[in-house]
């Protein structure tokens, strides 16, 4: 890396109402490989990836400027927490007692309620220049926030891992027994966020062999997973993400498209979870993670309201989410996953996005 080009670039993105400042801070590797951060929400803002004519694009969705995810609430690049996805009846039981939490999806509370972690201003805590430039943030979540027992030290650091490679992990520790489940929410797509159509031609693998069906309001069902054999939800071959979502089939009707968790295959550590190739620009995203779940999400409720990058309208498909977590609802269902996390102990999730091309 020369002088010109430094692996770090820390700048102010914007100004909270209360006068709180947004940094962005880039990093970057050599090939053009970099991603930006920004400290509202610890988000993904930007991940600028080269494509198969050396061409670098930026491909996850999102907005210019620091206006642009202050409303309306929609998670772009976000970290997601205390609890991401949903949790039915915004209730559990915990030792003896029930947890209420703030509802924010009808009467379920998802991502974290009201206002979670993605509505925070994270703090810069630690900048490593070197090989592998990375940044650290951190959050303290409230005892009683958005109902959630205890108080939670949270840190996350950015790191580029590998020419081509960011990786993102999680730490979380608490002074009181709670729930626990983080995850980023980027929305992908790999021929760029800017002037690039639908993902709908994408080609998508997920190491799961079975997935969780929904109810009203996209609550799992009660029962054991179902198996994704003979399903549009069969994706453990490459499958292009709009080869069968349209087909008459309950599920997709009840998410209309995706936006389910996938249960990966069990395994100790890092493991390969999905694989997303675009075929126009060759650019290929593997997704590894330690987490048990998966959950997809075909950019179902783009609605082209929104504005984002360079003016550009948001619309059903633009894009789709790779979200590693645990299990949506864990909380009330002992058969699923555990979320618990107790004193002493200290809560880990590792996430790589690793890039190539076909």
């Amino acid at each position: 890396m020369s002088a010109a080009s430094p692996a770090i670039r820390r700048e102010v993105f914007g100004t909270l109402a209360d006068g709180t400042t947004v940094e962005r801070i880039a990093l970057r590797t050599a090939p053009g490989f970099e991603a930006r951060v920004i400290t509202f929400g610890a988000r993904l803002q930007a991940l600028l990836v080269p494509d198969g004519e050396g061409r670098c694009d930026d491909v996850v969705l999102g907005f210019d400027d620091l206006d642009g995810y202050l409303t309306p609430r929609q998670f772009y690049g976000a970290t997601v927490g205390r609890y991401a996805n949903r949790i039915a009846g915004a209730s559990f039981a915990l030792d003896g007692e029930v947890v209420r939490l703030a509802a924010n999806d009808g009467p379920n509370a998802l991502h974290g309620g009201i206002a979670g972690f993605d509505r925070k201003p994270w703090r810069v805590v630690d900048v490593d220049e070197g090989s592998e430039p990375a940044v650290s943030l951190a959050y303290v979540s409230a005892d009683g926030e958005e109902g959630y027992p205890g108080t939670l030290d949270v840190r996350l650091t950015y790191r580029l891992s590998g020419p081509a490679e960011l990786s993102l992990a999680f730490e979380a520790s608490c002074d009181r027994p709670t729930v626990v489940n983080l995850t980023n929410h980027s929305f992908f797509n790999l021929d760029g966020a800017v002037t690039s159509g639908d993902v709908l031609d994408h080609r998508l693998t997920v190491a799961a062999d079975s997935f969780l069906a929904i109810g009203p309001g996209s609550i799992p069902l009660p029962g054991a997973p179902d198996g994704v054999a003979g399903t549009p939800f069969d994706f453990r071959s490459p499958v292009a993400v709009g080869a069968r979502i349209r087909q008459g089939d309950a599920q997709l009707r009840q998410g209309r498209g995706y936006d389910h968790n996938f249960c990966l295959r069990p395994g100790a550590g890092l493991r390969l979870g999905a694989r997303l190739e675009s075929p126009t620009s060759r650019r290929v995203l593997e997704l590894l993670t330690d987490q048990p779940g998966l959950q997809v999400y075909s950019g179902n409720f783009l609605d082209g309201m929104t504005a984002g990058k360079s003016g550009r309208l948001y619309r059903q498909s633009d894009a789709i989410c790779l979200e590693p977590q645990v299990w949506p609802d864990a909380p009330n269902r002992p058969d699923f996953p555990s979320a618990l996390l107790a004193p002493g102990d200290v809560y880990r999730h590792h996430t790589v996005y690793r890039f190539s091309l076909a």
